[in-house]
């Protein structure tokens, strides 16, 4: 399958990005991941771009774009490129649903969570908490329609992508090693676009990190289940695979990871001193040693000196 033309070469040098969500202000996690991100990206000698992944536009506060970027800039991070806002690539979206389309991979979906939930209950299933549920194949015909009807446009349906049998798939994690998974049976069809229009992270991810030429994906463990179905939707969409590197995580108190749906506070951006007090923290997250400890040490003379150190 040939690669998409006009996407930036991955032979033009290392790429690498930084994707928050404006749910919120950075938080210790999200700047570990900003931080891990920006430093590999320094240390190689290449790009790091900054996106904006604003789709699932109901869960995002106007604000909250700007403050990022303030807190960014605030700790010396600063990005290489034009910044990327999710919200204003629907229609590249879209192509790679037609594209996907035509390769007759796509089927409508109108099965509810709670749906989903009952379904796999009367089959003995069991979903632990935080885990996705599988999706059991309700929806998915006995043979897929290449030329889809206004169906395609239904608001009230998600649309899936039809997994083949036995669909696995492997790759190594620079920082974690040997990964595998099975998606028939961890994930099944996933939804590519949801009941109400959006598109979903799955599909729109892939879509930005081949357009932008990423070439270089570091993010928060928590993430790594979604690489084997990003890693799938780039080898379906012919897009090339990028090298993946996934941080560890911050934890609150009850060892669960900070978000912004558990209120995890933000990081404090008020002065330099403040500033190179949440990198520092971040740094010894991500094993950082032997770093300038000094009070006078200046936001550019720390970052020189972490990214001396960085050894991913």
């Amino acid at each position: 399958m040939s690669i998409p033309k006009n996407l930036p070469s991955p032979a033009s040098g290392y790429r690498g990005r930084f994707a928050p969500s404006p749910t919120g202000p950075l938080h210790a996690g999200s700047l570990v991941a900003a931080l891990g991100s920006w430093l590999d990206a320094r240390k190689n000698g290449g790009k790091w771009l900054l996106r904006i992944e604003d789709l699932d536009t109901p869960r995002c506060i106007p604000e909250a774009t700007q403050q990022i970027q303030s807190q960014l800039l605030a700790c010396g991070l600063s990005w290489d490129e034009e910044i990327i806002y999710q919200s204003q690539r629907q229609e590249a979206y879209q192509r790679a649903l037609d594209r996907l389309n035509d390769l007759e991979c796509l089927y409508a979906c109108a099965c509810s969570r709670q749906t989903i939930a009952n379904t796999l209950a009367s089959l003995g299933i069991e979903t632990p908490r935080n885990q996705e549920m599988v999706y059991p194949g309700t929806c998915r015909p006995a043979y897929l329609i290449s030329n889809l009807t206004e169906d395609f446009k239904d608001s009230g349906k998600a649309w899936r992508i039809a997994l083949p049998p036995n669909c696995h798939v492997d790759f190594q994690d620079l920082a974690l090693g040997h990964q595998s998974q099975n998606l028939n049976q961890e994930v099944g069809d996933f939804v590519l676009r949801r009941s109400d229009g959006l598109f979903t992270y799955q599909l729109a991810v892939v879509v930005d990190d081949a357009e932008q030429g990423i070439t270089h994906i570091v993010r928060g463990e928590d993430l790594l289940s979604n690489t084997a179905r990003q890693i799938y939707l780039q080898k379906v969409l012919g897009y090339q695979r990028p090298e993946y590197l996934h941080l560890p995580l911050v934890l609150d108190e009850y060892g669960e990871k900070l978000s912004k749906q558990t209120l995890a506070t933000q990081i404090n951006t008020q002065d330099d001193k403040r500033s190179l007090m949440e990198l520092r923290k971040a740094a010894k997250h991500l094993g950082l040693k032997n770093l300038p400890d000094s009070q006078n040490s200046t936001i550019a003379e720390w970052l020189l000196a972490a990214t001396r150190a960085w050894k991913n």
